[in-house]
């Protein structure tokens, strides 16, 4: 019975780590078309967010938790918009470093991951009431 209860902490800190990570592939979304305003300015970078395994000292088992947050070091890219304010001396004005195919990825593998945690707490619940149901 405690390895259920084991398997709900588990699935829980599961389903935390998939919101937190969905939040960070909002942000770059909602991101993603956001430009400076000003020459020199840069525009919106890319979160990142991984992840690490973590005892916890309490339960005695082992959980996912955020290991850091981070930004994406890739270049940004250039569009040529000579009339935007954040155009340089070219009339190039730098955008975000966020590709929206690869962020609606990474949701989707946030959500199918969130459901899976959602799944074990499903069963592990349902294993403990048939179990307790044997026991009366």
């Amino acid at each position: 019975m405690v390895d259920l209860v084991n398997s709900l902490h588990i699935a829980a800190s599961g389903m935390k780590a998939q919101g937190d990570r969905l939040r960070v592939v909002s942000q770059n979304i909602a991101n993603a078309d956001s430009l400076p305003t000003k020459p020199g300015e840069m525009p919106y970078r890319r979160k990142t967010i991984s992840f690490k395994e973590r005892l916890d000292k309490e339960t005695g088992v082992d959980k996912v938790k955020v290991y850091k947050y981070g930004y994406d070091d890739s270049d940004f890219k250039k569009k040529y918009d000579p009339g935007h304010p954040a155009a340089d001396a070219e009339g190039y004005v730098l955008t975000p470093n966020v590709n929206t195919i690869m962020e609606m990825v990474d949701m989707k593998e946030a959500q199918r991951g969130y459901e899976a945690n959602l799944n074990v707490i499903e069963v592990s619940k349902s294993m403990i009431q048939r179990t307790v149901d044997m026991l009366r």
